[in-house]
């Protein structure tokens, strides 16, 4: 096996040298899988590892290199990826970090999950989550907490931390998450990389585990942008299997040449005057914001006034969706069984007991109150008026500017129970929730280190609907000037 350093290694790399036949594919597995034994105890990224299925990925890769058809049609041949375990992939387990889905073996491969494996990519393994998407820290997983691999004392981030993690780390160059309310922006600026949540609709949900179906995303995370522009371009794709699916003709990879000369870029002041917003944050988003401006962007000061609602909204309309999309984990035809009762009803109630742990019953109960009667009336219907007044706020702030700049988490990350209060918990995605209820598209750039935590900061940049490459322009931008996300050294 021909030894080299895969975790400096990006995507773009990874087939350049694969082209010149500097080493073969299933070199580049061996050496991942490598990387993971070592580091893997330390920061527990990984629900499973697919070996097999990589090998067999990296043979057929092999194969086209020897044929000198490598990368033909294959925009990710040769490229180690992983996937977070809310996504199906035929043959390994889907468990959503859950008890009540542990020994659910996928029937069926999602649609983003196909994508990248049809580009060549090899699949490494499935990735750490707080159970069904629901936390901001990978703390609900119940296979423990990923860490964080700049201080292994603190959080990822979360809902999508296994993958943030392994991304930061250097296990892979591309990793997929999904954002529900943040769970890709705020891991992603937790661990000082690059996270992507596209315009809703971009990217096919089919064979994701659904959290809220009107507000679910996948993305990628990575550490360079011409690597996530890569991941785009494989993802962005209309699935006639995903009714919402409406995919993109943009070519990604064109639009990150970090010129944003006459480009309009938001600032919303209310945001950096928010409560809870730490002074280092809001220092470098001030800084991003000169560093754009000297860039030749011009800054421009807008506001969004409905977004002070963008929590009260979203924890009535997600736990009513979750409670919704929760309801078929019965049992009966999968999931966690709790054997031995006479009737079906007490089966029921202590599976589903046993089988969700205390966040997911939280969300369940709040759920089935929500959208009980007389309740419905009072809660329901007015969280969707303000999603309307918020989504509105953002059409009318992309007549002005190009791109919005925000912080993507209000503070660097925090460590292992520190938070344990969940209202204070769901304040950790105060910035990224209302561009989910919008539908917009937002990312998370890393700028560097907090001055009292030298710990990763990220700067969120939030596009007009369907047109996320103006997002993807700006961070280029912002690539030229901080350069790629760091390797994390994990000690």
């Amino acid at each position: 096996m021909y030894q080299f350093n895969t975790k400096t290694f990006t995507a773009v790399d990874y087939m350049i040298h694969l082209k010149e036949r500097a080493f073969r594919a299933t070199d580049i597995v061996e050496n991942t899988f490598n990387v993971i034994e070592e580091l893997e105890q330390k920061l527990n990224c990984f629900t499973e590892i697919t070996k097999e299925a990589a090998l067999n990925a990296a043979k057929a890769t092999d194969d086209r290199v020897k044929d000198h058809t490598f990368g033909e049609g294959k925009t990710l041949d040769g490229v180690p990826v992983a996937f977070k375990d809310n996504m199906n992939m035929l043959g390994t387990f889907t468990t959503c970090s859950s008890q009540m889905l542990k020994n659910y073996k996928s029937t069926y491969t999602a649609t983003c999950v196909e994508d990248l494996l049809e580009e060549g990519a090899l699949p490494i393994g499935k990735l750490n989550m707080d159970e069904f998407a629901f936390g901001s820290s990978t703390e609900t997983s119940v296979f423990g907490p990923s860490k964080n691999p700049h201080d292994t004392s603190r959080v990822p981030g979360g809902s999508s931390g296994g993958s943030a993690a392994a991304v930061a780390a250097g296990y892979v160059p591309i990793a997929l998450g999904s954002d529900t309310g943040g769970s890709i922006r705020q891991p992603a600026s937790l661990c000082g990389i690059i996270g992507i949540k596209p315009t809703y609709g971009l990217v096919s949900r089919y064979g994701v585990v659904a959290f809220g179906s009107s507000l679910d995303q996948v993305g990628p995370f990575a550490r360079t942008m011409a690597d996530a522009a890569l991941a785009m371009n494989s993802l962005c794709k209309k699935d006639p299997k995903d009714c919402t699916s409406q995919g993109s003709k943009t070519d990604f990879t064109t639009v990150i040449d970090g010129n944003v000369k006459g480009m309009k870029i938001g600032i919303v002041k209310s945001f950096l005057d928010a409560e809870g917003l730490t002074s280092e944050v809001k220092h470098k988003i001030e800084e991003t914001a000169k560093v754009l401006e000297e860039a030749g962007a011009q800054i421009i000061e807008i506001e969004l006034p409905n977004a002070k609602a963008a929590i009260s909204a979203y924890y009535v309309l997600g736990p009513c969706e979750a409670f919704s999309n929760l309801a078929r984990f019965d049992s009966v035809r999968y999931g966690y069984c709790d054997e031995g009762h006479a009737d079906l009803a007490s089966q029921y109630e202590a599976s589903r007991k046993a089988g969700f742990g205390k966040e997911a019953r939280r969300r369940i109960f709040l759920g089935s109150y929500l959208l009980s009667a007389g309740v419905y009336e009072q809660y329901y219907y007015p969280a969707q008026q303000v999603r309307t007044l918020i989504t509105n706020d953002y059409k009318q702030a992309f007549e002005k500017v190009d791109c919005i700049l925000a912080p993507a988490s209000p503070r660097t990350a925090f460590k292992f129970g520190e938070i344990s209060d969940p209202a204070q918990m769901y304040l950790s995605d105060m910035f990224t929730i209302s561009i989910n209820i919008a539908g917009n598209g937002g990312m998370s750039f890393p700028v560097g280190f907090g001055e009292d935590t030298n710990l990763p900061i990220g700067a969120q940049l939030i596009a007009p609907a369907f047109k996320d490459e103006n997002m993807l322009r700006v961070a280029s931008a912002l690539e030229k000037h901080y350069g790629p996300a760091e390797i994390a050294e994990v000690k």
